[in-house]
């Protein structure tokens, strides 16, 4: 056996490195798009469980009063996940934008980069009715509701 005989020739390597590239190509943008959807998915269910929070807080602690993103945080015990309650939430920034101490709270998800970590941004206040953009900017009470 000739010694020159043994490995790949340089034809055969780079027909290996096109078909792996033609499967990245083909693979990343559907990587993309399921990591934006569990991302959005995610959003919508914090702020969710950020109406739950709400209630809890309002008729436990709150003293007939909603509180902040903070307060559920902080609460004994916490109303909220820590994550939540810092604004984290998979690719998106939750954060309050009704007036604390009120009898009316609101809060948007938005996400940290619109079209990577997602597409809509999301809206929620004490009717417990979530609502969307779908360019990712801040939706507000006059937006579409999700379902409706």
């Amino acid at each position: 056996m000739n010694p020159r005989d043994k490995g790949f020739t340089l034809v055969e390597l780079i027909i290996v490195v096109a078909i792996i590239a033609i499967i990245a190509a083909i693979s990343i943008p559907n990587l993309v798009r399921a990591k934006i959807s569990a991302n959005e998915a995610a959003a919508i269910q914090s702020l969710r469980a950020l109406v739950s929070a709400q209630d809890i807080f309002r008729n436990t602690q709150g003293l007939g009063r909603y509180g902040t993103l903070a307060e559920l945080r902080d609460a004994v015990p916490p109303c909220v996940d820590p994550a939540l309650g810092s604004g984290i939430c998979s690719g998106y920034t939750v954060s309050d934008t009704g007036v604390p101490g009120s009898d009316t709270w609101a809060a948007v998800a938005v996400p940290n980069s619109a079209g990577f970590t997602g597409n809509r941004g999301f809206y929620v206040d004490q009717s417990g009715l979530i609502r969307y953009t779908n360019d990712g900017s801040p939706p507000d009470t006059s937006s579409p509701e999700i379902g409706g």
